[in-house]
């Protein structure tokens, strides 16, 4: 008697966004003069097989299926196949359950076992490697509290008028930690708008080797990127390093741009919220700054 398979369409989605992303940042990397000459003419790197399906429907179609095919593979053959076929809303509440099992009832830093057992949570349930510690480099706290920030100027001349939504948060009157992200307009490339767009800062200088160690931690913390967690939604959120702060008598210890605190839930009221914060290990597989609503697991 034969076993019918179906397909979960939902879990299929989210590895095709999950390849198109990591692809995305492939060329990026090793094409950039490639990558420019699309977004000059009006194509975004990650959406090449949207408008080529504009242009030749069948082909597309016939692309997507040969595509699908070994995406859909690594879906249903990996160990978390469980989380990949769940519902975003779905996935977050139960994140946001086990998270719960594990932080502390108050906002104190967190123990090792307790950063290693998130670690796990976060590698089973996205798919990502995030740890407190990367490259033997750590932050004084992986749990503390986050508040609003403003736009960066990303190049010389940048106005808020020239940001995207939101922009009620303003932008700020002086420089980031590391300065402009282009040196003009026209050097501004896709990748530093999204650098810009999905920043963090952290208490840089509350580091007890920062002086020491100035230079050597200056670079290695520029655009560093982090996982961003609201434990109290599970909304999830890849970001860089790109400002220090805030200082310590705000009792805030991490600080959002306005897309990291819009999409974490955290731009109303206060504009503050509980959040925890470790490093991105990139050293096996790219990982997309932005909302993570995807299991990464192959």
């Amino acid at each position: 008697m034969s076993t019918k398979l179906i397909l979960d369409t939902s879990a299929l989605h989210k590895a095709l966004t999950r390849h198109a992303e990591i692809s995305e940042q492939k060329l990026k990397k090793h094409h950039p003069k490639a990558v420019s000459i699309l977004e000059k003419a009006g194509v975004k790197p990650g959406k090449i097989r949207d408008h080529a399906a504009k242009l030749a429907a069948t082909s597309a179609m016939a692309a997507a299926l040969l595509f699908a095919q070994p995406v859909a593979q690594r879906v249903f053959s990996s160990a978390s196949a469980k989380y990949a076929s769940l519902p975003v809303d779905q996935l977050q509440k139960l994140f946001t359950q086990q998270l719960n099992a594990i932080l502390p009832e108050s906002m104190t830093p967190l123990t090792n076992e307790q950063e290693q057992k998130i670690s796990s949570l976060i590698k089973d349930m996205w798919g990502i490697t995030a740890t407190a510690s990367l490259q033997n480099e750590r932050l004084n706290r992986s749990y503390g509290f986050i508040g609003a920030e403003q736009h960066l100027p990303r190049f010389p001349g940048d106005s808020i008028d020239q940001h995207g939504e939101p922009r009620r948060e303003g932008i700020t009157p002086g420089l980031g930690a590391w300065g402009y992200f282009a040196p003009s307009k026209d050097q501004l490339t896709q990748d530093l708008i999204e650098k810009e767009k999905w920043y963090v800062a952290v208490q840089t200088l509350y580091l007890p080797d920062w002086n020491t160690r100035f230079r050597y931690l200056r670079d290695w913390y520029q655009y560093r990127k982090v996982l961003v967690v609201n434990p109290i939604n599970g909304k999830t959120v890849v970001a860089d390093v790109a400002d220090a702060g805030p200082a310590d008598w705000t009792g805030k210890h991490f600080g959002g741009s306005p897309e990291v605190m819009a999409y974490l839930g955290l731009n109303v009221g206060m504009q503050k919220g509980p959040v925890i914060l470790l490093f991105v290990d990139e050293s096996n597989n790219p990982v997309p700054l932005g909302p993570v609503e995807y299991n990464g697991n192959k």
